[in-house]
């Protein structure tokens, strides 16, 4: 079984945005064992929609789509597998009355425009979804010599994975001969590059190895995914297990958590670990540092070991030691940390210095961030964070928090 996936919206073909959509999709394909032959990107058009559909039909077993749900005149995904299965759009009383729900939940009248969304390709099937006003369409078309189905979900990539998971991945088991339960484990890393990680995971990231591993980067964070394929769930953790340990031993201090764990968790789990607390200065990170801080006290009930952030306007050659100190010493913190101004360096990177002060001292370290200017201010921060999370386990060369 090949799949294709196809990203519809003038926004991408124009490059005014990147499609993270159909990287995901085919991540998730190629977990479930489907590999991805072709993606294309379509504008919202319907004779480049039907075009690209015929053509992808043609030749997948399985269609994947994001995008053209909503309830405006250029939103065409329904009306184009209207259009390549040859069947009339019909409304569903039921979606309907879902997508009503959801406005008079807010207190407000449904706008006309919204009863698009609940129009279906005749004999197609509803995927619904929980987060939005746009239903899924589960639809099969024909071809020669058998049948391809499609499913198309919305462009919104929170609620295409909750379709996703809800839905579309429980059918694609149920096409799948001999299917297997599957299990997926998450390890979050933060401290090195994509190709850096991979390269210290000797034949871990390669194709057709149970189990597989997976390898995706987002704004510096690094989520290696193991999935394995097993009789039952118990026949996947002992594939898993050996895996994962692998990983840690590799990658040592780099991985920070599992699952949904981000750096700013494992930063505060740290600090309250020791009963030491933590306070902020920053400059170049637009309050992120804080920010960050202060949604990781309220997750994890950690709240005591944040006791509070200052953000300052951009100053040139303010010293990240004093920042640092600064944030030790108003807000009686065991660590203070300093983030200086993010400025140009080499090689059209940018920098930023910072700082933190702990009983033993202050030390300043100057990092150079890559990802371009735009993503700065997030990789600074993250890497603030993430030097407060070594310190207090005692990897960065200095004691542990008092």
């Amino acid at each position: 079984m090949h799949a294709e996936v196809i990203a519809i919206g003038d926004e991408l073909t124009s490059g005014q945005r990147l499609d993270t959509n159909s990287r995901w999709m085919a991540a998730e394909l190629g977990v479930l064992g489907i590999p991805v032959t072709f993606h294309t990107t379509v504008p919202d058009t319907l004779e480049a929609g039907i075009e690209a559909f015929r053509l992808a039909a043609g030749r997948a077993d399985v269609v994947m789509v994001t995008g053209g749900l909503g309830p405006t005149a250029d939103d065409l995904t329904r009306d184009v597998l209207a259009a390549v299965a040859g069947v009339p759009l019909d409304l569903s009383e039921e979606a309907l009355a879902t997508v009503e729900s959801r406005f008079a939940r807010r207190g407000a009248a449904m706008p006309e425009s919204n009863r698009r969304q609940a129009l279906f390709p005749r004999g197609s099937r509803i995927i619904p979804n929980p987060d939005g006003t746009a239903p899924g369409i589960d639809i099969d078309l024909d071809r020669a010599g058998g049948r391809c189905r499609v499913f198309a979900l919305p462009g919104v990539p929170s609620e295409m994975k909750t379709m996703w998971s809800g839905t579309v991945e429980p059918a694609l088991l149920g096409m799948m001969p001999g299917r297997a339960t599957i299990v997926q484990r998450r390890i979050k890393c933060f401290g090195a590059g994509e190709s850096a990680v991979e390269s210290m995971l000797p034949d871990l990231v390669r194709r057709g190895r149970d189990p597989l591993v997976g390898i995706t980067a987002h704004e510096a964070t690094i989520t290696l995914r193991i999935a394995a394929r097993g009789r039952d769930e118990a026949d996947c953790l002992a594939k898993i297990a050996p895996t994962a340990a692998t990983i840690r031993e590799c990658l040592g201090a780099i991985v920070y958590g599992v699952e949904d764990d981000e750096v700013e968790d494992a930063t505060l789990t740290a600090v309250a670990a020791t009963g030491g607390s933590v306070a902020s200065v920053e400059i170049g990170t637009a309050g992120r540092v804080a920010t960050l801080l202060a949604q990781a006290a309220a997750r994890r009930a950690t709240a005591g070991a944040f006791r509070g952030g200052l953000v300052l306007s951009q100053v040139d050659q303010v010293d990240p030691r004093a920042l640092a100190e600064r944030a030790r010493s108003e807000f009686a913190a065991a660590v203070g940390l300093g983030v200086g101004a993010v400025r140009p360096a080499a090689d059209g990177r940018q920098a930023v210095d910072i700082a933190i002060a702990a009983a033993n001292g202050t030390t300043v370290t100057e990092h150079v961030l890559g990802g371009g200017p735009d993503l700065a201010a997030s990789r600074a921060a993250k890497t603030a964070l993430n030097l407060v999370r070594l310190h207090a386990a005692g990897r960065a060369g200095q004691e542990p928090l008092a």
